[in-house]
């Protein structure tokens, strides 16, 4: 799973998520990516899966770009536990996604071949996404 190997402070604030992402919104890697269209958290195993998903359906052609990391640490207190008494312990790390955001690239596959492999990666995924070509965030850049 992906997790930072060290952080400066171990519980940080849930935060809000409002607007679109300015940054790692095109497609810089590959010719193919897969963009959000909702903010949401997606969790180091959610990453995982969907990086399984895309390799096994392209089967050795091509290369996987993973372009968001799990940066925020999430806690929980254990079950049944009374209220107070400080913060739970970190439980699993997420990655903040905005709408515009591009999650995942793939290069060097035809645009079918990373169409099906993008639509099973969709499935893993808790936000609500968008398959887009590299020349079409050249054009959405622009405007």
């Amino acid at each position: 799973m992906l997790m930072p190997k060290r952080v400066k402070r171990r519980r940080v604030h849930r935060g809000r998520m409002k607007g679109v992402a300015t940054k790692g919104n095109t497609i810089t890697y590959g010719s193919y990516g897969l963009v959000s269209t909702e903010c949401g958290w997606i969790t180091s195993n959610q990453i995982e899966a969907a990086r399984i998903a895309m390799t096994r359906s392209i089967r050795r052609g091509g290369q996987v770009y993973i372009k968001i990391f799990p940066h925020k640490p999430v806690t929980k207190k254990p079950a049944e536990v009374r209220m107070g008494s400080g913060k739970g312990a970190p439980e699993f790390w997420v990655a903040v996604v905005k709408p515009g955001r591009v999650m995942f690239e793939i290069g060097g596959v035809s645009e079918s071949a990373a169409r099906e492999a993008m639509r099973l990666a969709m499935h893993k995924l808790p936000v609500k996404c968008k398959f887009i070509a590299k020349s079409e965030t050249a054009k959405g850049g622009e405007a």
